[in-house]
């Protein structure tokens, strides 16, 4: 060991780097690691090391960066070890690699560079001094970038800019040995500049006063200047924060809790000061018109099975979800749903809420009101049906009051007339909030009309509605100027008038801003959860063994209904014929040209031109992952009597509102309990029979009536008819009634064998296979099990 080791000093007065390397050798080693030095130590009754003391060392491996080796070595400085003594330990412990870190550094730096805040403007000084057996040489460092040109042991910036702020470190040569000095901090303010401050605590920005909203970003700010760097403790209501020690404290998401008086404590090693206390006020979101979320759960039902078939529902819902979704709304938007369907989709619908959301249930179809509570008539309902077979309204309400919403409204769209054959009396009981509204297509007692017509329209109720709902006004201010607008309607005068009921006492709109409330990372989960059901399947092209590929795409015009669109991006040279074929299905049936000749109506002009088109609904009916397998097949011009097929199988899993599993068996804490009825469901005698079918998608036979097409010919305005009777009658005052197919691309059941088809598009630059592809090239999905 060289005599320049200063054998009679403490170990407590070894330099850090030096500590270091000794305690990483220690902690590492097994035999001849901390524990066999602390047997020797613990033999020299000089530095007494116990069994209890070395149990407190062996704790140190719970720490984060904990150290055994150092919590021993801090225990035998603190008892008077020296150099010497550690030197001879070592010595009996026979570890060289840690006798090797003792020895004197060929290269030592004497003066470290010192962290330090000053004024944007002002000359920036870092100095790093350090000696070695040959010349030294010095390289300045930002982060991990050399700093240009600064080979001094002084880096110097003048004048330092904002740009400047950061952490500073410089790398010493010697020869082939090299160390690094200590990490240096510098903070640059831009504030007015100050004569001469070098050296002194110079407080130069104070913090303050605000005011915010609940989940907006709370940050006070102030500074200090000098050398060294100061060193920061904010206080609120007089007490120290926890872990807010930066010159701007800062909370992302703040809370009610957060408000208060702060102020900051700023020290040096010398000096100590404080800044000015400032208020710090933070509104509840719920008193001045603000939304934690805004969720939305619209359902129309339209292919009833034992009930007249209504249309514009599905236009409806349509078109609010599009309006909805621009007043940032999550809208999940649902056609034709069972009992059960129903029943689950409110339920996920709840899953959604919570303190604060603004929640907006639209329903569209048959239905009815007694006793004051209204019922929404599933597609699956029997004739007549009652309470049991229905959804109560009322109940939903209850269920959305334990969540402690900031509004809740319902638009319902559907008759009013009393149903003679359900004479139950639901026990709802509901809570005095003042955020609840209703919005009836029709009065009390009363029918809700639809345009009667051979194409597509709203509803008198959405007619109007979708004129006004974008309007920045209290909710019932904006349907109270739908119903002036409903009264000018000549042909609904003294039939159908919208009625409102309201518990609001202040201004909610379905405008107001979104501003996230205390629950801001449960409310994220949850959006995730609900945002699932409108993830599309991914894009992809088909390759196929000959040659040709096929581009597959989708889109949804619906939560539960799901369009796909294809075309031919190339094809081999030498094939003169292509075609699919299915054993079951008629192509022709199940491919268009036009989205429209699919029964995409709605959609047709968001998607991409000069493809093939197939809808399919009733995705909510889907049990397992839709698998379907691709065939195609072909001959070539070398051998053109011979033909060969190639079959691909894909796999789409399961798309859009599948993912929920909406036609699981209810839940017994589900909406389905919250009504008391004179006949449950689990004995009525009307009540809809479970979900027995999987989805079986079929193409809607061009050849049947299909009151979904939009005709060519004008609607006409002065004819209606009822939005739902009482027993599933319709009846209008013009002696028409509504009849649609009840089991079509729309209600997506087929009780025949039947396939998916996926539709072939024939690109203009591929001339010669236009024809053969639009007529011939048929795709279709066969499901790998019976669904």
């Amino acid at each position: 060991m060289s005599d320049s080791l200063d054998r009679s000093a403490r170990i407590n007065l070894l330099k850090e780097p030096v500590v270091k390397k000794l305690c990483e050798v220690l902690d590492k080693s097994s035999n001849k690691g901390w524990r066999k030095l602390g047997e020797i130590v613990g033999n020299d009754r000089r530095f007494r090391v116990s069994s209890a003391d070395m149990e407190l060392c062996s704790l140190e491996v719970l720490e984060l960066e904990g150290s055994p080796s150092r919590m021993l070595l801090k225990l035998m400085g603190e008892r008077g070890c020296t150099t010497g003594h550690l030197v001879d330990y070592l010595q009996m412990l026979g570890n060289s690699e840690v006798l090797q870190g003792l020895k004197p550094s060929a290269l030592q730096i004497l003066i470290q560079p010192q962290s330090v805040a000053l004024i944007s403007g002002h000359n920036l000084r870092l100095s790093c001094h350090a000696v070695g057996k040959s010349p030294v040489q010095y390289q300045w460092f930002k982060t991990k970038e050399e700093v240009p040109n600064s080979f001094s042991s002084d880096l110097v910036i003048s004048p330092v800019h904002l740009r400047d702020a950061g952490f500073y470190i410089c790398r010493v040569n010697c020869g082939d040995t090299f160390e690094f000095s200590q990490w240096a901090q510098v903070d640059v303010l831009n504030v007015p500049s100050y004569h001469s401050l070098e050296g002194r605590l110079k407080l130069v920005i104070q913090p303050q006063s605000q005011r915010m909203h609940v989940g907006e970003t709370l940050q006070v700010e102030c500074g200090a200047v000098g050398r060294p760097i100061p060193r920061y403790q904010w206080h609120r209501n007089g007490v120290p924060v926890p872990n807010a020690t930066k010159r701007k404290h800062m909370i992302p998401h703040s809370m009610q809790d957060h408000h208060g008086r702060y102020r900051c404590e700023i020290s040096s090693s010398t000096e100590r000061m404080w800044t000015n206390e400032v208020d710090v006020v933070i509104d509840d979101v719920y008193a001045i018109g603000g939304a934690t979320d805004k969720v939305a759960l619209l359902i129309g039902n339209l292919s009833y099975q034992n009930h007249p078939q209504l249309k514009a529902p599905m236009v409806d819902v349509y078109d609010l979800t599009n309006l909805l979704r621009q007043l940032n709304f999550q809208v999940v938007s649902l056609l034709d749903l069972t009992e059960s369907e129903m029943r689950n989709a409110v339920d996920e619908f709840l899953l959604l809420l919570h303190k604060g959301v603004y929640g907006l249930l639209y329903y569209a179809g048959h239905g009815y009101e007694n006793y004051g509570n209204s019922f929404m008539v599933p597609v699956d309902a029997p004739n007549p049906y009652r309470s049991a077979n229905c959804l109560c309204v009322q109940s939903i309400l209850k269920l959305m009051q334990e969540k402690e919403t900031g509004l809740n409204v319902f638009l319902l769209d559907m008759c009013r007339k009393r149903n003679i054959h359900d004479d139950s009396a639901p026990n709802i009981v509901l809570r005095v909030t003042a955020n609840i509204v209703f919005g009836y297509a029709t009065c009390q007692d009363a029918e809700a009309f639809e345009l009667s017509s051979s194409g597509f329209t709203n509803g008198v109720f959405v007619k109007f509605l979708k004129k006004r709902l974008l309007d920045d006004e209290k909710i019932t201010v904006l349907l109270d100027r739908v119903a002036e607008d409903m009264g000018q309607f000549d042909a609904t005068k003294g039939k159908q008038a919208l009625e409102i009921r309201s518990s609001l006492s202040e201004r909610r709109a379905l405008t107001d801003p979104i501003l996230p409330g205390d629950s801001v990372d449960l409310a994220h989960a949850r959006s995730l959860q609900w945002a699932k059901v409108h993830e599309l399947p991914e894009s992809m092209c088909l390759n196929f063994d000959c040659g040709a590929q096929i581009k597959l795409g989708f889109a949804a015009e619906f939560s539960n209904v799901l369009v796909m669109y294809t075309h031919i991006v190339k094809k081999p040279e030498d094939m003169s014929f292509c075609q699919a074929h299915d054993l079951d299905v008629d192509p022709k049936e199940m491919n268009r040209e036009t989205p429209e000749e699919t029964g995409i109506y709605l959609l047709s002009s968001n998607l991409p031109q000069h493809c093939l088109y197939t809808r399919v609904s009733s995705l909510q009916k889907l049990r397992e992952e839709l698998v379907f397998t691709v065939c195609l097949q072909g001959s070539f011009t070398a051998m053109e009597d011979e033909s060969v097929h190639w079959t691909k199988s894909i796999n789409i899993g399961k798309p859009l509102i599948a993912r929920l599993d909406l036609n699981r068996a209810v839940r017994r804490n589900s909406c389905l309990q919250t009504c008391l009825l004179a006949h449950s469901p689990s004995h009525s005698p009307c009540h809809s029979p479970g979900l027995e079918h999987h989805l079986h998608p079929h193409h809607r036979s061009h050849q049947t009536q299909d009151h979904n097409r939009l005709s060519p010919q004008h609607l006409s305005p002065d004819v209606y008819e009822h939005q739902g009777a009482v027993g599933g009658r319709v009846e209008s005052f013009d002696g028409q009634s509504r009849c649609e197919p009840a089991y079509d691309s729309v209600g997506g059941l087929s009780s025949s064998p039947g396939g998916l088809s996926i539709p072939i598009e024939t690109t203009d630059d591929i001339n010669e296979l236009q024809t053969v592809f639009i007529n011939s090239l048929h795709l279709y999905s066969f499901p790998h099990e019976t669904m």
